[in-house]
């Protein structure tokens, strides 16, 4: 990048990352961060920010120890009950581990609250989560491969 932007530097490799990703293939793993580092001549917090936006658009989703991936595009469209529950797994959560905040779930599936409680019910009514008084909500169960008890 020779000169500032602007509209932001992160928002410039955010706008040249979507367009180069339109044409790979879902769960296709990213370029390293280092590696847009080098490409685009910027720093990792840049760099951070621009996968930032990009995850907060549900393109790409960071994996843990592994980097950050494009998003099936059919996950998307499940049921928000379904994809709550399976961050059980995903996040690691035991029984009686904190289930995110609601308003951490807002952000990271860019859902209303309402939209979100509404799934978190369903969760509790399957008796996955549990509502504790001045804890928030705690795993109660695991679920299975089809996101009930």
């Amino acid at each position: 990048m020779p000169q500032a932007s602007p509209r932001g530097t992160f928002r410039v490799v955010a706008d040249r990352l979507r367009v180069e990703l339109g044409d790979a293939a879902p769960l296709e793993r990213l370029p390293s961060e280092a590696q847009l580092m080098r490409k685009y001549g910027i720093g990792r917090g840049t760099v951070r920010r621009a996968l930032e936006v990009l995850a907060s658009e549900g393109l790409v989703e960071p994996v843990p120890g592994v980097g950050w991936r494009l998003v099936d595009d059919s996950a998307r469209h499940r049921p928000l009950a379904d994809r709550l529950s399976e961050l059980i797994t995903t996040d690691a959560l035991r029984v009686g581990d904190r289930f995110p905040s609601e308003a951490a779930l807002c952000e990271r599936f860019q859902m209303s609250r309402t939209g979100i409680r509404r799934a978190l019910a369903q969760l509790e009514g399957r008796g996955l989560l549990e509502a504790q008084h001045g804890r928030g909500r705690v795993v109660q169960a695991l679920p299975d491969q089809n996101g009930t008890t």
